[in-house]
């Protein structure tokens, strides 16, 4: 059996994974769905690498930079909040705070449209990024990089 045989993957450079399978499985009874299901998984499962997904409020206003280049980047918090049950009954509500690094015309958008307080839901990454201070103390930092943004309501700021 060719791997062109199948119609789902038929040249589609793309699935390289699943044509060295169908060309390893020559003269062998195959199971199209179980090969299926298996590159849907792995392909999933690669989009899901590194990606951030929250729903919060700015803690402050959008701090925007212009880097000499002419590209622009906005840097602000965004604080999400998790309600649980403790230990007597209680509710007790976490906060927690991350910092978001938006480029580009993303970051023009945030400094228009977002100020303190503002919901909104982002899609990004994890970066980390170490620097030495004028000390020589060493910092470390989580930023998460968005590549989307949603405003969840509410009106511009002026």
């Amino acid at each position: 059996m060719h791997a062109d045989s199948c119609p789902v993957f038929k040249n589609n450079p793309a699935n390289s994974v699943v044509t060295h399978l169908l060309k390893s499985c020559v003269g062998h009874k195959l199971n199209y769905s179980k090969i299926i299901f298996t590159t849907l998984k792995f392909k999933i499962m690669n989009s899901l690498r590194n990606r951030v997904q929250l729903i919060g409020h700015l803690g402050v206003d959008p701090e925007v930079k212009t880097l000499d280049s002419g590209k622009k980047v906005a840097r602000f918090s965004l604080a999400t909040n998790d309600e649980y049950t403790g230990k007597n009954g209680e509710k007790v509500k976490q906060t927690q705070w991350h910092q978001l690094v938006v480029w580009g015309k993303l970051a023009d958008t945030c400094e228009k449209y977002l100020s303190k307080g503002k919901e909104i839901a982002i899609e990004g990454k994890l970066t980390y990024r170490t620097w030495d201070d004028k000390d020589g103390k060493t910092h470390n930092m989580t930023e998460i990089w968005v590549n989307e943004l949603l405003m969840m309501g509410g009106k511009a700021k002026s």
